[in-house]
């Protein structure tokens, strides 16, 4: 299997220039769609934060730091990539038929999506509550517009356009499916704002349906990268990091039914809204053991692949955001439960969270200062 992978070398901190001093800044023509992930993992240090049970001030201060920064990320990234798509066309163009690149594109959907619930969560408390309401549902409907558009898309040029070797089924590939889930995770925010009635019903049962549609996506995936993981051996080590990237649909998936529970009381039938909430927490509950066992092996393959020699990418930016979605997953199952075990784990699992960004976001920043980042991709064969 070749793949590509957006490498910083350990061993030449000036960013290839082989003298260790500064690279000349290079251009947005490499500017990729993976770049949002960058955006996507600050943003929901934010949104996850908020779900937490601290109320401290200090704590709310800090997560509205986190959010107008992944707000600032967001913007100056849409920026970039329009800048990037008008000037480097056919590298745009090239982005879209590389089978590597290609689903990188999901991307886009979930940092404008997780920026949406961060502004709804934590930033109407800096721009007021009409003006934040008004921007999630901004961004929600052209996250969700958008993730719809990625998850048929890709796949049809999967299929269709791109030339996929045998065995080389990647969690990349998970990237276009788990955008729906991140907006029926986030849609029932936007549903109390609603009038009562047929609009609120209407998106209740639009995230429901997004929720599936993702996940018997995520169910065909699934088996794929298992299968290459069983018969081919480790992943490049470039590419390990995406094996946390598989829980960005266990723990997003967790959240959306905890979530869709928690607002369906008095939006559906007197008789539905138990089920949903009984649905919540036995399809959450097991699928948050799996998603712990899955942290578990992928951590031991992390751990494997830096005695190797594994070096920063921007492929890091894959360990924060599906770690986000397992607290905000856990902590909707908390809720739902009344059990202080949960909220220890979505405590537990955030310090890590937070730890990975903050590595992530140093290694990054450090490479577009020294001017060898964005970077073109660099052929990864195992």
């Amino acid at each position: 299997m070749a793949t590509l992978a957006h490498t910083v070398s350990r061993a030449d901190p000036g960013g290839g220039t082989g003298t260790g001093t500064p690279a000349r800044p290079r251009s947005v023509r490499h500017l990729g769609p993976n770049w949002y992930a960058a955006v996507m993992g600050t943003a929901i240090v934010a949104g996850a934060g908020a779900a937490l049970p601290f109320t401290a001030t200090g704590a709310r201060l800090a997560y509205q730091a986190v959010w107008a920064l992944s707000a600032l990320m967001l913007l100056a990234l849409l920026v970039a990539r329009g800048v990037h798509w008008v000037r480097h066309g056919d590298q745009a163009r090239r982005d879209l038929l590389d089978p590597a690149v290609a689903p990188f594109h999901g991307c886009t959907a979930m940092a404008l999506l997780a920026v949406g619930g961060g502004t709804l969560a934590v930033g109407r408390e800096v721009i007021g509550a009409p003006a934040a309401l008004a921007a999630d549902a901004v961004l929600w409907s052209l996250g969700t517009l958008v993730g719809l558009t990625a998850a048929a898309a890709i796949p049809y040029l999967m299929v269709t356009r791109h030339r996929i070797d045998a065995g080389s089924a990647s969690p990349v590939w998970l990237l276009p499916l788990v955008a729906p889930m991140v907006s029926a995770a986030l849609g029932p925010a936007l549903v109390p704002h609603l009038p009562a009635g047929p609009w609120q019903q209407t998106l209740l049962y639009a995230c429901y349906a997004l929720f599936g549609m993702s996940l018997l996506a995520t169910l065909l995936v699934l088996p794929l990268v298992m299968s290459r993981l069983l018969h081919h051996g480790p992943l490049p080590l470039a590419l390990t990091p995406t094996l946390f990237l598989v829980l960005g649909p266990l723990g997003q998936s967790t959240t959306a039914v905890t979530n869709l529970a928690h607002v369906a009381p008095g939006v559906v039938d007197a008789s539905l809204a138990p089920a949903m909430d009984a649905f919540a927490v036995l399809y959450g509950v097991p699928v948050m053991g799996f998603a712990l066992l899955w942290l578990a092996l992928a951590t031991a393959m992390v751990v494997r692949a830096v005695r190797n020699g594994m070096g920063f990418t921007m492929t890091w930016w894959g360990f924060t955001f599906p770690l986000g979605t397992c607290v905000t997953g856990a902590a909707g199952l908390a809720r739902q439960t009344g059990l202080g075990v949960f909220d220890g784990l979505a405590v537990a699992l955030y310090a890590l969270l937070v730890t990975a960004v903050a590595v992530a976001f140093t290694r990054t920043a450090l490479g577009l200062a020294r001017g060898h980042l964005p970077a073109p991709p660099r052929p990864v064969t195992p």
